[in-house]
């Protein structure tokens, strides 16, 4: 059963969004919020395994939420819901460790789908958020701080970095490389050791930052 805390202001999204991830069996919302300011207790009483939150939120934002609960031990995973293809707390959102990043528009099989992609390990964003933090980064990136950190990758862990990078999955990567998906998870485990890494997310801004993919 995968459990999921759920943070927006608006009771009529929070009540369609319970709706459409319980429809599911596999799921359960075990608390909602109103506002972040209620998101670490709620997560410290409820062990959720996936943090869904709005982006914009009166009092404690998402962004807020999202460094909050990724600095706490065994944190959940954290996926961003926001109404626009992208906004101010976009990049920072996932630099502070968001998992994933979905549009309100989201078809409900799609957003279900995603709970369980995310819940599994696995990032995920909205292809029009893709396309955007692609722009971003091709006319953004700083890639002498970025390459520095994916100094201390072995070949091995590279081709894994360039792989998450292009949005492929554990079980993608094992196959393009030759190698099982448990030794996958072991080289990912390491990238995001030794670069200081979060979670995926980061390690692919990292890797698009260093321009190498």
């Amino acid at each position: 059963m995968l459990k999921i805390l759920l943070i927006d202001d608006e009771v009529l999204v929070r009540s369609g969004i319970r709706m459409i991830l319980e429809s599911d069996p596999g799921i359960e919302v075990v608390a909602e919020a109103g506002d972040g300011r209620e998101a670490l207790a709620l997560v410290r009483e409820h062990r959720p395994d996936l943090v869904l939150t709005d982006v914009q939120m009166p009092e404690v934002d998402g962004l807020e939420v999202t460094r909050l609960v990724t600095a706490e031990p065994d944190a959940p995973a954290v996926v961003v819901l926001t109404t626009f293809d992208l906004d101010e707390y976009v990049h920072e959102a996932l630099r502070r460790g968001a998992t994933g990043f979905l549009l309100k528009d989201t078809p409900p099989r799609e957003l279900v789908t995603a709970m369980h992609v995310v819940g599994s390990g696995e990032a995920m964003l909205s292809p029009s958020i893709t396309r955007r933090l692609l722009t971003h980064f091709a006319t953004a990136a700083t890639p002498t701080p970025a390459r520095a950190r994916l100094e201390p990758l072995t070949p091995r862990e590279r081709e894994v970095a360039v792989a998450v990078a292009q949005g492929s999955s554990n079980a993608e990567i094992a196959r393009g490389l030759g190698l099982s998906e448990a030794t996958v998870k072991v080289h990912l485990g390491r990238i995001m050791a030794k670069t200081e890494a979060a979670n995926r997310t980061q390690v692919a801004i990292l890797v698009h930052d260093a321009g190498l993919a």
